[in-house]
């Protein structure tokens, strides 16, 4: 979020959307202006708050649990406004491939259970337990595919239902 620099600060570099690569949409309103700008990879969502802001811009950081996380996006976001190139994600936003492949599973488990599959759709779909999901029914009691796919609903649910956050906030 950009607003307008107060006096007696004079920003040394201007807001101008289109250096940052492809403006994707740029929407106006009572309150300032809503910019996306895109650079092949992501998208870079601006929101300007009052008329003078893209000539003195100065950037808000709330100061709450996500604030070094910011600090970090909004120091990438000034290199990006001088015509620098930046790397790869923060580091508390890269995720690793076992992170990856975890939080896939858990997604796929969640759509198996809104489509009315149970725990032992899930570990045949997302576990590839096959044999183990096939058991009788007091042998399936006691598997480690029946927890593991129990285990894999409540952290899917739980990511759906705002989990995801954390993710957001590089915790």
């Amino acid at each position: 979020m950009l607003v307008s620099a107060p006096p007696g600060f004079e920003p040394d570099v201007a807001f101008e959307p289109a250096s940052l690569g492809p403006v994707i949409a740029d929407h106006a309103h009572a309150d300032g202006r809503e910019i996306i700008v895109g650079d092949g990879a992501s998208e870079l969502h601006i929101s300007l708050k009052g008329g003078d802001t893209a000539r003195r811009p100065a950037v808000i950081l709330p100061i709450d649990s996500a604030f070094a996380l910011r600090v970090d996006v909004a120091a990438r976001f000034y290199h990006r406004l001088q015509g620098k190139r930046i790397g790869l994600l923060p580091r508390a936003l890269r995720l690793t491939s076992l992170q990856k492949r975890h939080l896939i599973q858990r997604l796929h488990a969640f759509d198996v259970r809104a489509d009315g599959g149970g725990p032992r759709d899930i570990a045949a779909a997302v576990l590839n337990a096959h044999r183990e999901a096939a058991l009788p029914a007091i042998e399936w009691k006691s598997s480690a595919a029946r927890r593991k796919a129990n285990r894999l609903i409540q952290d899917a649910i739980a990511l759906v239902n705002g989990g995801y956050l954390k993710l957001l906030r590089g915790r």
